[in-house]
């Protein structure tokens, strides 16, 4: 379970304790009013910090997505230098070949 969770998870406990405290209990009328007032801002925090948690889950899977981009453009430009390479290499053959051929003619 992450912290998140964990946080979420004893929020809302909490939040539902605060929601079944019963007027029975004699306590004076600020009292009642303090408590209502808290769990409405816990409330609102717990709000606060969901709307967080998509923000960052919506540039995660953002980045991640460009990640995959990036990896893939890495690996066509691996691609290309190989061929680029390989090339070079047969033209570098193909150039001692010729270069033995005309001194074999001229000998």
């Amino acid at each position: 379970m992450s912290n998140f969770e964990k946080k979420e998870q004893n929020l809302n406990h909490l939040i539902d304790k605060l929601n079944s405290i019963s007027l029975s209990y004699s306590q004076p009328k600020y009292e009642i009013e303090k408590i209502k007032s808290e769990r409405n801002e816990l409330a609102n925090k717990k709000k606060e910090i969901e709307k967080q948690n998509q923000e960052l889950m919506r540039e995660h899977k953002y980045l991640k997505e460009k990640i995959q981009i990036l990896q893939i453009e890495i690996n066509k430009k691996s691609e290309l230098e190989e061929r680029f390479n390989q090339d070079i290499d047969d033209l570098s053959q193909e150039t001692e070949s010729l270069v033995s051929e005309i001194d074999k003619w001229q000998m």
